[in-house]
């Protein structure tokens, strides 16, 4: 499944906020369209809003009427600063808004056409890459998951969460397709429950055995021995090795740790942030207090109450056993290796590229 594509000079997409019920694709044509899709997680998951952000800039550049490739430019940028502004922890997000804006800088001197044409391949060259690369760290992944083990996962980390395939939910499916025969925990993730609605919708989907349980549930099942793993993705790495992912994450990684289970983070080298040193620099994101108050249009919270929505939290690095990228699983120390890592990724795309 890809959850975001270039199509007919259109980005497509799944809208996750139909999921379960209605397995529905829209197809959006301007910034505003696509800008609100991110912002009320139309699309979500790192990886994916990444990729959505670099098929907004090639939609940005065909749909402007610039004559001129500086006006070219002027509207790319601007489009850039629209979907920069919808969510502000996910770094692929900037990531993808970045590298497309390098790349039209450096083609500043072809024409309006030319560079339309250069910045549409790009876009779908990081959709495509994005598939790639989330194989390559399922397979890396999976060596850490035995025969027969429990696994749980929080939130969505799934082919939903990304282009296609998927990092936490990647690993989970690269060992069921190695004939491993596994069983996933799903948390079902107050408040918006991305694991009850799309982590168990892609299971059921493939196939792969699987209970939900609520978020409050982790550590009874863990303290029954019935959780071998921990597997959850990230929407933000500090240099360091600190983890932002949805908000629930940290206490279950606080839980896996009482009880010595492995914690560990599955994310692309992209998520990785080499420019903030730790955790406490990663901006938490605040959404709004209905996700709380109610559930599928339904309020169930007394009116006036006062709420708190924070979207993610930060795991420290001393509870994570190892991140798994594309380029291997990452262990301490992290700020070593995982600059290592990032500049092996980086080096290999250059190599593809020809450059």
């Amino acid at each position: 499944m890809k959850t975001v594509e270039w199509a007919d000079g259109k980005v497509r997409m799944i809208d996750q906020t139909l999921l379960p019920g209605r397995e529905e694709f829209i197809e959006l044509a301007t910034i505003p369209e696509v800008a609100e899709a991110i912002k009320v997680m139309r699309v979500r998951g790192a990886p994916a809003i990444g990729v959505t952000a670099a098929l907004g800039v090639a939609l940005a550049a065909v749909n402007s009427p610039a004559r001129t490739t500086s006006a070219l430019l002027a509207d790319i940028k601007q489009a850039a600063d629209v979907l920069g502004a919808t969510r502000p922890t996910a770094i692929n997000l900037f990531w993808g808004l970045n590298r497309m804006l390098a790349l039209a800088g450096a083609h500043a001197g072809e024409s309006p056409d030319r560079l339309k044409d250069i910045l549409v391949a790009e876009a779908v060259a990081v959709q495509e890459e994005d598939i790639a690369r989330n194989r390559r760290l399922g397979e890396h992944g999976a060596t850490l998951i035995n025969d027969g083990e429990n696994v749980l996962t929080h939130c969505n980390a799934g082919a939903l969460a990304c282009a296609g395939f998927g990092t936490a939910v990647g690993v989970i499916t690269a060992a069921w397709n190695q004939g491993k025969k596994i069983h996933i925990f799903v948390d079902e993730t107050r408040p918006l429950l991305q694991g009850a609605r799309l982590t168990a919708w892609e299971l059921a989907k493939s196939g792969i055995p699987m209970t939900l349980i609520t978020d409050n549930m982790a550590g009874y099942f863990m303290q029954q021995g019935k959780i071998n793993k921990v597997v959850v993705g990230a929407d933000r790495i500090a240099a360091n090795g600190d983890a932002a992912n949805k908000i629930g994450t940290y206490s279950v990684a606080v839980l896996a740790q009482a009880h010595d289970i492995p914690f560990y983070v599955a994310a692309p080298t992209s998520t990785v942030d080499p420019d903030i040193p730790d955790g406490s620099h990663i901006v938490i994101e605040e959404r709004a207090a209905h996700e709380v108050t109610d559930i599928g249009g339904r309020r169930l919270a007394p009116e006036g109450v006062s709420v708190a929505n924070p979207a993610f939290d930060v795991t420290p690095n001393h509870l994570i056993a190892a991140i798994i990228t594309e380029v291997g699983v990452v262990r301490p120390p992290y700020r070593e290796n995982l600059a290592v890592g990032t500049r092996i990724e980086n080096g290999k795309e250059k190599i593809e590229k020809g450059e």
